[in-house]
């Protein structure tokens, strides 16, 4: 299985953490698989427990997701491309409710069927309509589970798609007016929404200010502390790529980290002002660059992950249709990187390989 859902990766971790509960006597919501102070252990990790972190950013905003999502709010997860909302989006279902799979997938073409219910067609020309036809949405499913459903990307979908939800989350609560009057489903204990929307990405929808008031909106930011993004990228090429990741010394590691969080906050560490792409280069298009470096080491290079690797590995991240894009990517290594070049092997080696790239 190339992705295994979370709940099948860390199943150890989540049976070590529901035993912990039960013998601390730590008292679990309603509907919920963990106590909170459980589910907080399982997303930014517990070493007594063997529970490790998963999630790297902002401790608060973990804690404050949990709150949320012990009322009657939806929880609004916002912020640029790249920042890990559906991670932790998918990793805060897991540990509440044991279960990550009840997504919608935001689009122009999601309708009000992908959020409240379909129909089995065939069943319903040969029955009309009952229950047995009634095709349930994830919001359907998750209301009668009392677990959490996740909706990715809602502010890809039309506001009248969007506003489907208004009466979901304020009544907790779901009509199906073709199987009779007054018939629906009331939300079992445990029931919530959890929503991710980008700031940064074209075509998407204002949200109405009616289901903006249903959610408590939290701000998931970029790293910004050099050290612990290299932490990440680390771990995450470990388990990305396994054994076939090629190894990359703290001195490579340092470069690629260090390209990215340059371009992304448009200064240097010393304060030199640098021209900012518009594409995205966040710590997960960074692992991307990592990913494809350490492969193209092992089965076309010596083995190992060069500055160079780093440097032709880029082009993909960096160019996405924006032709400016280049001449910021050629402003940056003309000036920043030969400047670092002119004393760091490393540096001179990524500068090398880059010298054709962005013609």
């Amino acid at each position: 299985m190339l992705r295994p859902t979370a709940e099948e990766r860390w199943a150890d971790e989540l049976d070590a953490l529901a035993a912990a509960d039960a013998e601390s006597g730590a008292e679990v919501p309603p509907g919920w698989s963990l106590s909170p102070r459980s589910v907080r252990a399982f997303v930014l990790g517990n070493e007594d427990l063997g529970v490790t972190r998963k999630f790297y950013g902002d401790d608060p905003l973990i804690d404050r997701a949990i709150v949320t999502l012990l009322g009657r709010q939806g929880l609004m997860l916002v912020g640029e491309p790249g920042t890990a909302k559906s991670m932790l989006s998918e990793l805060l279902a897991t540990a509440i409710c044991g279960a990550s799979t009840l997504t919608i997938q935001g689009s122009a073409g999601t309708t009000e069927d992908h959020i409240r219910y379909s129909w089995n067609y065939a069943l319903l020309i040969a029955e009309g309509p009952t229950l047995r036809a009634l095709v349930p949405s994830p919001v359907y499913q998750a209301m009668e589970q009392g677990a959490l459903v996740r909706f990715e990307e809602i502010t890809r979908c039309p506001p009248e798609i969007q506003d489907t939800l208004v009466s979901v989350l304020s009544e907790k609560q779901l009509m199906v007016p073709e199987l009779g009057d007054g018939f629906g489903i009331s939300a079992a204990p445990g029931f919530n929404v959890i929503a991710t929307a980008n700031l940064r990405d074209r075509g998407v929808h204002e949200m109405s200010s009616a289901l903006k008031r249903r959610f408590n909106f939290e701000m998931v930011r970029p790293i910004t502390d050099r050290g612990f993004e290299a932490e990440l990228i680390a771990r995450a090429l470990d388990a990305e790529l396994g054994e076939q990741r090629a190894p990359m010394s703290p001195e490579v590691l340092d470069i690629l980290v260090t390209v990215f969080a340059d371009l992304r906050t448009g200064t240097t560490a010393t304060g030199t002002p640098v021209k900012r792409p518009e594409t995205v280069m966040s710590t997960a298009e960074a692992v991307n660059v990592g990913v494809a470096a350490s492969l193209s080491a092992r089965y076309l290079g010596d083995g190992a992950v060069r500055a160079s690797d780093i440097a032709r590995q880029m082009v993909g991240v960096a160019l996405k249709g924006q032709d400016e894009d280049a001449k910021r990517m050629r402003f940056y290594v003309d000036s920043v990187v030969r400047e670092r070049a002119a004393s760091n092997a490393q540096w001179r080696d990524f500068l090398n390989a880059s010298q054709e790239l962005w013609e």
